[in-house]
């Protein structure tokens, strides 16, 4: 796991020079192009089959999931083999380089049973605060967002452009996003729905992507409950380089995952806190 603190598994001080950084863009997306490959054969395939890991409940794992993990370790211990790695699937790896890959292989599972092109390919290097690069890849739309180390970029088949995020309006104008309309318990459900009645728009259902449509200008809001390390670090990356913000429901560093709200900026941040706060 992950800790919220300046003090946690992984406790790397460095600084990350030029070619440092150009390694690790480049190692990042070597994971999302072999994923790509592993996880695009798969998707609305009839040979796809889904096992269930929750006691109760449906939290599904494929076959797709699982090589597209194994496949983005086997690259990391070729080139980055010093680095720990935490991921969604397999057994974490700890390292000795103070730096670790957060991977999670299939962001969405269910939209990739579904046959819906909301999933994506999540993949962070993290250091002692948090992570320092992301990348967010939907292989079936061939667009990858990039995040972090001096980069803010979105490749697509259209073309690449540099992320930004909206600029500053008042909530009653703003588009919120979540994976369910059930967010979290009662009591956070409910705060949830105090924002989203201020909001002119709430949707629901993108998983990761909609943390891209945030850094690409499109949306205003993100806001989840019961996230994970690897959910939210590659989104945390992308986002705050397109100069958004993203904290836990406390306004405090959230790459350990919980509650998550990401803004666009730091204006309608605090409208949207002040509300999930409220008694």
């Amino acid at each position: 796991m992950i800790e919220n603190s300046q003090t946690s598994a992984f406790n790397w001080q460095g600084e990350v020079d030029e070619h440092l950084a150009r390694q690790l863009r480049d190692t990042a997306h070597a994971l999302a192009d072999a994923a790509r490959r592993v996880t695009l054969p798969l998707f609305r395939a009839s040979e796809l089959v889904a096992e269930n890991k929750a006691a109760g409940g449906f939290d599904p794992v494929t076959q797709a999931d699982r090589a597209a993990e194994e496949a983005m370790r086997e690259i990391l211990a070729d080139l980055r083999p010093d680095d720990g790695i935490l991921g969604e699937e397999l057994q974490d790896k700890p390292g000795t380089s103070g730096l670790t890959w957060v991977l999670d292989p299939i962001d969405g599972t269910r939209a990739f049973l579904s046959g819906a092109p909301t999933w994506g390919v999540l993949i962070a290097v993290a250091a002692s605060d948090g992570p320092i690069f992301g990348v967010i890849d939907q292989p079936y739309t061939a667009e990858r967002w990039e995040g972090g180390l001096g980069h803010s970029r979105i490749e697509t088949p259209h073309g690449a452009a540099d992320l930004k995020t909206r600029s500053p309006r008042p909530l009653a104008e703003a588009v919120l996003f979540s994976t369910f309309p059930e967010v979290g318990g009662p009591q956070e459900r409910a705060a949830f729905e105090r924002v989203s009645a201020q909001a002119r728009l709430t949707r629901f259902g993108m998983d990761c992507y909609a943390y891209g449509l945030l850094a690409l200008g499109q949306i205003d809001l993100v806001i989840e409950a019961g996230l994970h390390a690897y959910d939210v670090c590659a989104p945390i990356a992308v986002i705050e380089a397109a100069g958004g913000i993203v904290t836990d429901w406390e306004g405090r560093p959230a790459h350990g995952g919980g509650r998550i709200l990401a803004a666009a900026n730091p204006q309608i941040h605090a409208d949207a806190l002040a509300l999930l706060q409220r008694d």
